[in-house]
């Protein structure tokens, strides 16, 4: 669910626009080196079962996967999956994952399909489903409240006791322990009319590496009874990754069903990285060390939401415009989150599951036109350069908001935010650039930067280098660096909408040099 206002609470001393190298920066640099990170895992998307098992032709079909979607699908390195609990849990204690009682979704297919198409999957649990809702007042019901029956002490661990039994069913099912104790997993047999499949259990399918545990627990906008204190979601989050260290039941908790299964923290709506120390700070309370000394976390990833946009330059920090990623507070806050996780023993990855422009004219989230350029143009420009700039600076993993648009008419912010055409099934130009950059340099990583405008990123794939230069702007400014390759010839690999791959054009150096024209569109440049 995506909000109206959005505020950050970091000091505004942040590194506007073009990146400084720094203290900081050096840093950033060493957790490179140390834990490269290839290129083609900042190219999520964020997606819906509907968009991988819904055919326009049989919409009473979900059974199958629909090839032209997984087709378009395949443009991205991985997926983040919002799943909603009552999918899988239509009714307290009842699971169907194939087919869902509740849309006849086929999840198995689905899945299956993703591992079969080198695609990652980031399954987020959200949502409560509608017989929790029910416990609540009738006057506080929705589907985003504290996924835990009214009235209970959200302080405890054992509140959450429900969504950790459900975690547990999906990670039996779809993770890679193939020895979870049979009595312990269940699903609903009963078939819903006559001749209908019936859901079967399965074990250790090996087709899903991580799950989140909810999104945006932080929802202030939604009142208190969806909104959860760092503390509250730390004990959520407790009994969802392990059932609070085995105290809850055999069957409760993701780690209790596949301990390899790697628990994502709901991404926050707000970016502050205090929420995480004070998760961190209940954690070394309540769940305490781990034999190696560390504090025994009840997650493995940190994770957050980003949009780039002008809020912070406005006195009431409402946003008016999507702005160039390097021009807000996205350089300075993945920083912070990444030195918090850098200063915690088994140094957690960092990830940003959310991050988009819309197309709309009067969104407050939308790309602008820049000079010839129009939105969608605009739109590819700052994605594709959000995703360089989260590499640069430590985020391990993407995901871009999102596949379709909610609404293509819609004026309201996230609205009108797809990368793809769901009625044409064409890419747009974003993701035209992600699938073109993903071939030509997703398993390279980055290594440095050596100027800061042109942006000069270095990446390199074993002995290979590729230069991307980019103007950090949304002036249509352009611009020229002399890139010493020290080789006699040079490929330049211009970007190009429609198109599956770059244009190649290669080119003589004057004494291993090359006066190179940048814009900004990310170009990128190898030595031959």
């Amino acid at each position: 669910m995506k909000i109206s206002v959005f505020v950050i609470i970091i000091s505004v001393g942040a590194v506007l626009g073009i990146r400084h190298i720094s203290h900081t920066d050096e840093h950033v640099n060493n957790i490179h080196r140390v834990m490269p990170n290839a290129l083609k895992n900042m190219f999520g998307i964020n997606a819906y079962e509907w968009n991988f098992l819904q055919n326009p032709g049989n919409l009473n079909d979900a059974s199958h996967v629909y090839p032209p979607k997984i087709d378009l699908i395949k443009s991205f390195s991985q997926v983040r999956h919002y799943l909603d609990w009552e999918k899988i849990e239509p009714a307290e204690g009842s699971f169907t994952f194939n087919p869902a009682n509740n849309g006849g979704w086929n999840y198995d297919a689905m899945y299956l399909a993703c591992k079969q198409n080198n695609i990652e999957v980031l399954v987020c649990l959200k949502n409560c489903p509608p017989w929790l809702v029910k416990t609540y007042p009738a006057a506080q019901q929705g589907g985003e409240n504290v996924p835990a029956p009214y009235g209970l002490d959200r302080l405890k661990p054992a509140t959450y006791l429900l969504q950790a039994k459900a975690a547990f069913q999906f990670a039996a099912r779809y993770g890679y322990n193939k020895n979870v104790p049979a009595q312990l997993v269940t699903v609903n047999t009963k078939p819903r009319w006559t001749a209908d499949p019936v859901n079967e259990v399965k074990t250790g399918l090996g087709l899903i590496r991580y799950i989140e545990c909810d999104n945006e627990r932080d929802k202030w906008w939604k009142g208190k009874q969806a909104q959860q204190s760092a503390e509250e979601y730390a004990a959520n989050l407790s009994a969802f990754y392990d059932g609070d260290q085995g105290r809850l039941s055999k069957d409760a908790g993701v780690k209790t069903a596949d301990p390899g299964m790697q628990v994502v923290m709901g991404g926050l709506a707000n970016p502050d990285p205090d929420f995480v120390r004070r998760m961190i700070d209940w954690c070394k309370i309540h769940r305490g060390y781990r034999k190696d000394g560390s504090v025994d976390l009840c997650f493995d990833v940190i994770n957050y939401h980003f949009y780039p946009n002008d809020n912070q330059g406005n006195s009431d920090k409402q946003a008016t415009r999507g702005k160039a990623p390097e021009l807000t507070e996205a350089a300075r806050v993945a920083d912070s989150f990444v030195a918090l996780a850098d200063a915690t023993a088994h140094r957690p990855e960092v990830w940003v599951t959310e991050c988009g422009y819309d197309l709309n004219g009067h969104s407050p989230q939308r790309a602008i036109k820049i000079g010839n350029k129009t939105a969608e143009e605009t739109q590819a420009d700052w994605i594709l350069r959000s995703a360089l700039l989260f590499n640069r600076h430590g985020i391990k993993r993407l995901f871009f908001y999102q596949l379709f648009d909610d609404n293509p008419t819609s004026t309201v912010q996230y609205g009108t935010s797809g990368l793809t055409d769901e009625h044409t099934l064409k890419r747009r130009p974003a993701a035209d650039y992600i699938l073109q950059t993903a071939r030509l340099t997703g398993n390279y990583t980055y290594t440095k930067t050596i100027n800061n405008d042109p942006l000069v990123d270095v990446y390199q794939s074993g002995l290979k280098k590729m230069y991307v230069l980019m103007i950090p702007d949304e002036q249509g400014r352009s611009g020229h660096f002399i890139l010493n390759l020290g080789t006699a010839n040079a490929v330049i690999h211009t970007l190009k909408v429609g198109s599956e791959t770059m244009v190649d054009h290669t080119q003589k150096t004057a004494n291993g040099k090359l006066d190179v024209t940048v814009s900004e569109t990310p170009v990128f440049i190898e030595g031959i």
